[in-house]
């Protein structure tokens, strides 16, 4: 996998007027790590992190299947308080902030 990891952060804020995301299960940043994992800031303060690895390498993957090329995966951002990929792929932020303030990580099985 890639040792490169991009952060970015919410496009939200560059539509003009800004777009003021409030709720505080947005996610702010995002960082793709090592291992299909990423590292998420949401807009209250909380941080954590999603692991995937078994998600996008599952015969059930779905969607995330492409996500198992570690150059997409690394293209992670944040839109309108999501962490999204190209191609429309994205994950919920508020079932993420949720399992991430009770446990500090999101497993996707």
């Amino acid at each position: 996998m890639s040792t490169r990891s991009i952060t970015k952060e919410d496009i939200a804020s560059s539509v003009v007027p800004p777009i003021k995301i409030t709720a505080p299960w947005r996610v702010k940043a995002v960082e793709a790590l090592d291992g299909y994992r990423l590292h998420v800031r949401f807009i209250d303060g909380l941080e954590g992190e999603v692991d995937m690895s078994e998600r996008v390498r599952s015969p059930r993957a779905g969607v995330f299947a492409v996500l198992a090329d570690p150059d997409v995966f690394a293209q992670a951002h944040v839109e309108f308080g999501a962490v999204t990929w190209p191609g429309e792929i994205d994950l919920a932020p508020d079932a993420m902030h949720d399992e991430i303030k009770k446990n500090g990580v999101w497993r996707l099985k």
